[in-house]
């Protein structure tokens, strides 16, 4: 049996935020934080970096506008030139709904894969999940778990470390 880590089991999301500002002073790179709902600063407590979505959002919506605006200066600019009314055939305005339309649906898109894809989604096992009491993550409890991948970690030092943020529980999450 290999050690994935260890983790500490809290009460509330301060005590969680203090213990992940904490393992990031104490020099801790490689530690996760899982909570029941959005807690304010945790992901700067935690030194985790922009994701890149917002990219990937702005990149596909501007290529969904493209598409969308050559798609309709195709068909009736080139394709099927009809001309009403004395407009020009290029005539911006009218391609602008459809144009906008595209951008939405292609950055949507964009934004549900980048997110799937970044997150490591779809996870059907993760060895957190066998802890005992972790199910409560999703209701009234606080989880702080610091990999055995972390340059830093020792076991030993690492536990009285987190004991000595005064968690509920420390486990040992087994891979």
């Amino acid at each position: 049996m290999s050690l994935h880590g260890l983790i500490a089991e809290f009460e509330n999301s301060e005590e969680l935020l203090h213990a992940a500002r904490s393992a990031r002073a104490e020099g801790y790179r490689r530690f996760e934080a899982y909570c029941p709902e959005p807690v304010e600063g945790l992901a700067e407590a935690m030194g985790l970096k922009d994701s890149g979505v917002a990219f990937a959002v702005l990149f596909a919506a501007l290529i969904g506008a493209a598409i969308g605006y050559m798609l309709q200066y195709y068909a009736l600019g080139l394709d099927y030139p009809i001309n009403t009314g004395g407009r020009p055939l290029n005539s911006w305005p009218i391609f602008i709904v459809i144009t906008f339309e595209l951008a939405i649906l292609f950055g949507g898109i964009a934004a549900f894969l980048a997110v799937l894809i970044l997150s490591g989604l779809p996870r059907p096992y993760h060895p957190v999940f066998n802890v005992p009491g972790f199910e409560r993550v999703s209701r009234d409890r606080y989880f702080l778990v610091i990999e055995s991948a972390d340059e830093r970690f020792d076991e030993e030092r690492t536990r009285r470390f987190l004991l000595s943020l005064g968690p509920r529980e420390v486990s040992e999450v087994a891979d």
